[in-house]
Protein backbone atom coordinates (compact mmCIF):
# COMPACT_ATOMS: atom_id res chain seq x y z
CA UNK A 1 0.00 0.00 0.00
CA UNK A 2 1.27 3.14 -1.01
CA UNK A 3 1.68 5.77 1.39
CA UNK A 4 -1.08 8.34 1.97
CA UNK A 5 -0.12 12.15 2.56
CA UNK A 6 -3.12 14.37 4.48
CA UNK A 7 -3.49 17.73 4.32
CA UNK A 8 -5.19 19.39 7.37
CA UNK A 9 -5.76 22.91 5.91
CA UNK A 10 -7.04 25.93 8.09
CA UNK A 11 -7.73 29.75 7.61
CA UNK A 12 -6.20 29.54 11.76
CA UNK A 13 -4.43 26.84 13.06
CA UNK A 14 -5.57 23.84 11.65
CA UNK A 15 -6.00 21.65 15.13
CA UNK A 16 -9.34 20.48 14.15
CA UNK A 17 -8.43 19.48 11.16
CA UNK A 18 -5.69 17.64 11.98
CA UNK A 19 -7.33 15.81 14.79
CA UNK A 20 -10.52 14.46 12.68
CA UNK A 21 -7.96 13.53 10.49
CA UNK A 22 -6.01 11.44 13.09
CA UNK A 23 -9.14 10.44 14.70
CA UNK A 24 -10.63 9.02 10.89
CA UNK A 25 -6.98 7.23 10.46
CA UNK A 26 -7.25 5.48 13.91
CA UNK A 27 -10.13 3.34 12.28
CA UNK A 28 -7.74 1.65 9.78
CA UNK A 29 -5.38 -0.52 10.32
CA UNK A 30 -2.61 1.62 8.98
CA UNK A 31 0.51 3.50 9.50
CA UNK A 32 1.04 4.33 5.97
CA UNK A 33 0.04 7.96 6.48
CA UNK A 34 1.70 11.52 7.19
CA UNK A 35 -0.44 14.42 8.08
CA UNK A 36 0.80 17.50 7.06
CA UNK A 37 -1.05 21.13 8.89
CA UNK A 38 -0.90 23.43 6.38
CA UNK A 39 -1.89 27.25 8.66
CA UNK A 40 -3.13 30.19 8.35
CA UNK A 41 -4.38 30.14 4.60
CA UNK A 42 -5.08 33.60 3.37
CA UNK A 43 -4.43 33.28 -0.23
CA UNK A 44 -5.43 31.51 -3.06
CA UNK A 45 -1.80 31.15 -4.09
CA UNK A 46 -0.88 29.12 -1.20
CA UNK A 47 -4.03 26.92 -2.11
CA UNK A 48 -2.35 27.44 -5.58
CA UNK A 49 0.79 25.38 -4.10
CA UNK A 50 -1.11 22.83 -1.84
CA UNK A 51 -2.54 21.38 -5.01
CA UNK A 52 0.79 21.72 -7.37
CA UNK A 53 2.01 19.22 -4.32
CA UNK A 54 -1.08 16.87 -3.71
CA UNK A 55 -0.82 16.20 -7.87
CA UNK A 56 2.55 14.59 -7.07
CA UNK A 57 1.95 12.38 -4.13
CA UNK A 58 -0.91 10.29 -2.97
CA UNK A 59 -2.86 12.69 -0.87
CA UNK A 60 -6.28 13.82 0.33
CA UNK A 61 -7.22 16.78 1.75
CA UNK A 62 -8.93 17.68 4.97
CA UNK A 63 -9.92 21.62 5.32
CA UNK A 64 -11.76 23.98 7.57
CA UNK A 65 -11.91 27.31 5.83
CA UNK A 66 -14.53 29.23 7.12
CA UNK A 67 -13.81 32.02 4.38
CA UNK A 68 -16.09 31.35 1.96
CA UNK A 69 -13.82 32.31 -1.26
CA UNK A 70 -10.91 30.45 0.08
CA UNK A 71 -13.16 27.38 0.83
CA UNK A 72 -14.68 27.54 -2.45
CA UNK A 73 -11.27 28.04 -4.31
CA UNK A 74 -10.16 24.48 -2.45
CA UNK A 75 -13.07 22.78 -3.37
CA UNK A 76 -12.86 24.03 -7.16
CA UNK A 77 -8.98 23.13 -7.76
CA UNK A 78 -9.49 19.85 -5.83
CA UNK A 79 -12.05 18.70 -8.40
CA UNK A 80 -10.09 19.81 -11.31
CA UNK A 81 -7.10 17.85 -10.26
CA UNK A 82 -9.05 14.89 -9.09
CA UNK A 83 -7.90 15.47 -5.75
CA UNK A 84 -9.97 14.01 -2.75
CA UNK A 85 -10.76 17.06 -0.55
CA UNK A 86 -13.39 16.54 2.38
CA UNK A 87 -14.61 20.35 3.95
CA UNK A 88 -15.46 19.49 7.70
CA UNK A 89 -16.89 22.82 8.32
CA UNK A 90 -19.87 23.54 5.99
CA UNK A 91 -22.00 20.24 6.47
CA UNK A 92 -22.67 21.35 9.83
CA UNK A 93 -22.90 25.23 9.41
CA UNK A 94 -25.13 25.57 6.58
CA UNK A 95 -27.96 23.22 8.44
CA UNK A 96 -27.42 25.64 11.13
CA UNK A 97 -27.49 28.85 9.25
CA UNK A 98 -31.11 27.18 8.39
CA UNK A 99 -32.44 26.63 11.49
CA UNK A 100 -31.01 29.38 13.87
CA UNK A 101 -31.75 31.99 10.88
CA UNK A 102 -28.52 33.79 11.46
CA UNK A 103 -25.02 34.61 9.46
CA UNK A 104 -22.12 33.07 10.47
CA UNK A 105 -19.38 35.57 11.08
CA UNK A 106 -16.79 33.48 8.67
CA UNK A 107 -14.06 34.57 10.86
CA UNK A 108 -11.16 32.11 10.96
CA UNK A 109 -9.49 31.49 14.70
CA UNK A 110 -12.63 32.23 16.76
CA UNK A 111 -12.21 28.68 19.12
CA UNK A 112 -8.46 29.71 19.60
CA UNK A 113 -9.76 33.27 20.48
CA UNK A 114 -12.17 31.74 23.28
CA UNK A 115 -9.69 29.38 24.96
CA UNK A 116 -7.10 32.10 25.11
CA UNK A 117 -9.50 34.67 26.35
CA UNK A 118 -10.75 31.32 28.85
CA UNK A 119 -7.03 30.55 29.80
CA UNK A 120 -6.32 34.56 30.37
CA UNK A 121 -8.74 34.55 32.70
CA UNK A 122 -8.07 31.59 34.94
CA UNK A 123 -4.41 33.11 34.69
CA UNK A 124 -5.40 36.30 35.93
CA UNK A 125 -7.76 34.70 39.07
CA UNK A 126 -4.65 32.55 39.85
CA UNK A 127 -2.33 36.06 40.09
CA UNK A 128 -4.89 37.19 42.34
CA UNK A 129 -4.95 34.26 45.11
CA UNK A 130 -1.06 34.04 44.77
CA UNK A 131 -0.93 38.08 45.49
CA UNK A 132 -3.67 39.10 47.57
CA UNK A 133 -3.03 40.88 51.12
CA UNK A 134 0.27 41.52 50.06
CA UNK A 135 1.49 37.70 50.39
CA UNK A 136 4.07 38.17 48.06
CA UNK A 137 5.07 41.89 47.06
CA UNK A 138 6.98 40.87 43.92
CA UNK A 139 3.49 40.78 42.41
CA UNK A 140 3.38 44.24 42.37
CA UNK A 141 5.58 44.75 39.63
CA UNK A 142 3.77 41.72 37.13
CA UNK A 143 0.13 43.33 37.89
CA UNK A 144 -1.90 45.34 35.57
CA UNK A 145 -3.70 47.02 38.97
CA UNK A 146 -2.47 47.26 42.58
CA UNK A 147 -5.07 47.75 45.48
CA UNK A 148 -3.91 49.51 48.55
CA UNK A 149 -6.34 49.83 51.81
CA UNK A 150 -6.82 49.09 55.41
CA UNK A 151 -8.86 46.09 56.28
CA UNK A 152 -12.19 45.55 55.05
CA UNK A 153 -12.25 47.96 51.83
CA UNK A 154 -12.97 45.33 49.72
CA UNK A 155 -9.53 44.62 47.92
CA UNK A 156 -9.95 40.46 47.65
CA UNK A 157 -13.72 40.81 46.12
CA UNK A 158 -12.63 43.61 43.86
CA UNK A 159 -9.14 41.61 43.03
CA UNK A 160 -11.37 38.31 42.24
CA UNK A 161 -14.03 40.64 40.23
CA UNK A 162 -11.40 41.83 38.33
CA UNK A 163 -9.85 38.68 37.02
CA UNK A 164 -12.51 37.71 35.92
CA UNK A 165 -12.28 40.87 33.27
CA UNK A 166 -8.79 39.71 32.72
CA UNK A 167 -6.58 41.84 34.95
CA UNK A 168 -3.81 40.84 37.10
CA UNK A 169 -4.28 42.24 40.07
CA UNK A 170 -2.30 42.09 43.82
CA UNK A 171 -3.54 43.53 46.98
CA UNK A 172 -1.52 45.26 49.72
CA UNK A 173 -3.25 46.08 53.13
CA UNK A 174 -2.20 49.05 54.71
CA UNK A 175 -1.22 49.30 58.37
CA UNK A 176 0.36 52.07 60.46
CA UNK A 177 3.02 49.61 62.07
CA UNK A 178 4.15 48.02 58.58
CA UNK A 179 5.91 50.42 55.75
CA UNK A 180 4.56 49.65 52.46
CA UNK A 181 6.36 47.61 50.33
CA UNK A 182 9.19 49.57 48.25
CA UNK A 183 7.73 47.82 44.67
CA UNK A 184 4.78 50.38 44.76
CA UNK A 185 7.76 52.73 44.59
CA UNK A 186 8.79 51.43 41.72
CA UNK A 187 5.60 50.89 39.45
CA UNK A 188 3.65 54.18 37.90
CA UNK A 189 0.80 55.97 40.21
CA UNK A 190 -1.73 54.87 37.58
CA UNK A 191 -1.33 51.42 38.14
CA UNK A 192 -2.30 52.06 41.87
CA UNK A 193 -5.59 52.41 43.10
CA UNK A 194 -6.49 53.31 47.03
CA UNK A 195 -9.59 52.45 48.52
CA UNK A 196 -11.24 54.11 51.34
CA UNK A 197 -14.20 53.80 52.95
CA UNK A 198 -15.73 56.15 55.93
CA UNK A 199 -15.26 55.07 59.13
CA UNK A 200 -18.69 54.28 60.47
CA UNK A 201 -19.14 51.71 57.67
CA UNK A 202 -15.92 50.28 58.60
CA UNK A 203 -16.66 49.80 62.05
CA UNK A 204 -19.51 48.46 61.30
CA UNK A 205 -18.15 45.84 59.05
CA UNK A 206 -15.05 45.58 61.13
CA UNK A 207 -17.03 44.06 64.37
CA UNK A 208 -19.60 41.88 62.11
CA UNK A 209 -16.60 40.24 60.80
CA UNK A 210 -15.28 39.83 64.24
CA UNK A 211 -18.43 38.65 65.45
CA UNK A 212 -18.47 35.82 62.39
CA UNK A 213 -14.93 34.79 63.17
CA UNK A 214 -16.39 34.45 66.88
CA UNK A 215 -14.40 36.95 68.26
CA UNK A 216 -15.36 39.85 70.57
CA UNK A 217 -16.23 42.68 68.67
CA UNK A 218 -15.38 45.22 70.99
CA UNK A 219 -11.74 44.17 70.12
CA UNK A 220 -8.99 46.91 68.77
CA UNK A 221 -9.54 45.69 65.42
CA UNK A 222 -13.12 47.53 65.31
CA UNK A 223 -12.43 50.47 68.14
CA UNK A 224 -12.82 53.99 65.80
CA UNK A 225 -9.52 55.63 67.71
CA UNK A 226 -7.52 52.45 65.96
CA UNK A 227 -10.03 52.96 62.57
CA UNK A 228 -9.24 56.94 62.32
CA UNK A 229 -5.65 56.05 62.92
CA UNK A 230 -5.44 53.32 60.24
CA UNK A 231 -7.35 55.99 57.68
CA UNK A 232 -5.15 58.69 58.76
CA UNK A 233 -2.00 56.33 57.47
CA UNK A 234 -3.86 55.36 54.56
CA UNK A 235 -4.78 58.85 53.48
CA UNK A 236 -0.97 59.82 54.08
CA UNK A 237 0.42 57.10 52.18
CA UNK A 238 -1.90 57.30 49.22
CA UNK A 239 -1.30 61.55 48.91
CA UNK A 240 2.44 60.27 48.77
CA UNK A 241 2.03 57.60 45.96
CA UNK A 242 -0.05 60.38 44.33
CA UNK A 243 -2.30 57.52 43.53
CA UNK A 244 -6.35 57.30 42.53
CA UNK A 245 -8.94 57.06 45.21
CA UNK A 246 -12.09 55.38 45.39
CA UNK A 247 -14.15 55.74 48.04
CA UNK A 248 -16.03 52.35 48.47
CA UNK A 249 -18.44 53.57 50.81
CA UNK A 250 -21.99 52.43 49.96
CA UNK A 251 -20.53 50.89 46.49
CA UNK A 252 -21.48 48.21 45.16
CA UNK A 253 -17.78 45.53 44.10
CA UNK A 254 -19.39 45.95 40.52
CA UNK A 255 -19.34 49.89 40.78
CA UNK A 256 -16.08 50.28 42.16
CA UNK A 257 -14.50 47.85 39.59
CA UNK A 258 -15.57 49.82 36.51
CA UNK A 259 -14.70 52.87 37.98
CA UNK A 260 -11.18 51.30 38.11
CA UNK A 261 -11.52 49.95 34.59
CA UNK A 262 -12.48 53.17 33.31
CA UNK A 263 -9.69 54.82 34.87
CA UNK A 264 -7.07 52.22 34.02
CA UNK A 265 -8.70 51.81 30.10
CA UNK A 266 -8.74 56.02 30.17
CA UNK A 267 -4.44 55.37 30.84
CA UNK A 268 -3.74 53.24 28.69
CA UNK A 269 -5.13 55.08 25.28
Amino acid sequence: MEKINIYAVSDSIGETAEQVARAVMRQFDTTKFVIRKISYVSEKEEIDELINKATQENSFIVFTLVVEELRDYLTEQAAIHNISAVDIMTPVLLPLVKQLGLSPKNEPGLLRKLDERYFKKVEAVEFAVKYDDGKDTRGILLADIVLIGVSRTSKTPLSMYLANKNKKVANIPLVPEVSIPEELKEISPKKIIGLTLNMDNLNKIRKERLKAMGLNANANYAKMERIIEELEYADQVMKRLKCKVIDTTNKAVEETASIILDYIQENNK
